[in-house]
């Protein structure tokens, strides 16, 4: 199969655009809540129809817990490369859109405003699966067929840490089999550079409960009865010190160290302190500095402890003189490899017992492992370099994120490489209110894929050549 310039492949994404935009739009308009079971048959339907509509297979996955898998195939072209095959991984669930005030436009109505599409789910993660349904179209127009065989998975529970996942990677593995990996999400940063990755973090998410009491009772009581929400509070101060250092017993126990390739290339990734604290709008310094961390080396290789929200007792309008019957906090902890989100727990249980909160209860609400690929496999350096020619400032790759998915069991399961990245920028607010991509990113990454997909079967001839060698 001869292969098409890039600037004709620009060409091609160009003329696809509207109806891209117009697929995007209506597939924005489900609510499709994950964390509150909503429009998840209708989100299901749709994606499957997307599917057909791009001339590829799809098939719904069901009956193994949870929300139903899509899985789809599109053949390589008559002269493509049929033993070479692609497995992108998404996900077509969102996360709620609540602080509801804080949107500036209803976040299931999809609104462009200069070039901005903003709507719920946007960046994360339905802008990609539209993207690279864009890039298939592109190169079935534009060379006659596909390069290679292209396979998704797209799940419904990814925004709540895709619990059921695992077994129906388990039962469907030889449905999945694939030779390299591209994962959900990905971004420009604020020097317009693609940021990509080539793994993940884990996760062992945690609730905390603390109850004192069958019901709430008069504050005044507080003079000889004891308050849930304080024993909660002084079990977590227990756990990390002031200077950010996570005290918990084993915590760090397996922490694989990283390579000094990883090491290198964290070490030279970009960061813009200033331009990190005017995006968050941060009133303190970063913790690193304290300890004097790299920030980068932080990100990547150093596993973390946040609460990440904590409930107790009367929070309304005004004032309620209360104290309350119980407390309770929700505490992610960001794992690297080798570190276990079961043993995490087990940590945390004996770290509360040790220190006289039995009272204090520990729960596991969602637990992933850690995932990094070869760094120096010829698929991840083909994306990087395709990446490179289609970005005029280039791309920036990391060995895993800072944020958690299931790529592990990807990786365990399928045995491939796996690279991350996406239509998202900057500014794309992720999780928060007015999520958002830019028109220019999202036709900017049909382009990257449909440029990738070409020249994925050389890529992986050279792979094979590499372990000959």
């Amino acid at each position: 199969m001869a292969r098409l310039q890039l600037e004709d492949l620009k060409q091609y994404a160009k003329e696809h655009m509207p109806g891209a935009i117009e697929i995007l739009k209506e597939y924005l308009r489900l609510p499709t809540i994950s964390a509150q079971n909503t429009a998840i048959p209708e989100t299901v339907a749709f994606v499957v129809n997307m599917v057909r509509e791009a001339g590829g297979e799809a098939q719904v996955l069901d009956g193994l817990g949870g929300n139903p898998v899509v899985y789809s195939f599109f053949p390589a072209g008559e002269g493509g490369d049929s033993e070479k095959t692609l497995l992108f991984y998404n996900h077509y669930d969102v996360q709620p859109p609540e602080p509801l005030e804080e949107w500036h436009s209803d976040p299931f109505n999809p609104v462009i405003t200069d070039g901005i599409l903003f709507a719920r789910g946007v960046a994360d993660n339905k802008g990609d699966l539209v993207a690279r349904l864009a890039a298939i179209k592109v190169l079935q127009k534009a060379e006659g067929g596909l390069p290679c065989n292209i396979k998704f998975l797209i799940e419904g529970e990814e925004e709540i840490g895709s619990p059921n996942l695992a077994p129906y990677l388990e039962q469907y593995k030889d449905l999945f089999a694939a030779d390299a990996c591209i994962w959900e999400f990905g971004g420009k940063d604020a020097e317009e550079r693609i940021n990509m990755v080539a793994g993940i973090k884990g996760m062992a998410y945690l609730e905390l409960t603390c109850i004192g009491a069958e019901i709430d009772m008069h504050s005044s009581v507080g003079a000889y009865v004891d308050n849930a929400a304080w024993r909660l509070v002084q079990a977590l101060a227990t756990m990390r010190n002031e200077r950010n250092e996570i005290l918990v017993e084993g915590f760090y126990d397996g922490m694989i160290p990283p390579t000094e390739e990883e090491l290198e290339a964290v070490r030279a990734l970009p960061f813009n302190e200033e331009g990190t604290a005017a995006l968050y709008g941060l009133k303190r310094p970063l913790i690193t500095a304290a300890k004097g961390e790299d920030p980068r080396e932080a990100m990547v290789f150093h596993p973390t402890m946040t609460i990440c929200g904590m409930v107790s007792g009367y929070t309304g309008e005004g004032s309620k003189t209360v104290l309350p019957k119980s407390a309770k906090a929700k505490i992610d902890c960001r794992l690297v490899p080798g570190q276990d989100p079961d043993h995490i727990l087990q940590c945390v249980e004996r770290h509360l017992e040790k220190h006289g909160f039995h009272d204090v209860k520990a729960t596991s609400l969602n637990g992933q492992k850690a995932y990094r690929s070869d760094y120096s496999h010829p698929f991840i350096q083909h994306v990087v370099a395709t990446a490179n020619d289609v970005y005029e400032a280039g791309c920036v790759l990391a060995p895993n994120s800072a944020g958690t998915g299931p790529m592990f069991i990807f990786g365990e399961l399928l045995q491939l490489p796996i690279v991350s990245t996406g239509v998202g920028w900057v500014k794309s607010k992720a999780h928060a209110p007015n999520e958002s991509i830019r028109l220019e990113d999202f036709e900017q990454g049909i382009v990257h894929m449909a440029h990738m997909l070409a020249g994925f079967p050389e890529a992986l001839k050279l792979a094979a050549e590499k372990v000959e060698a």
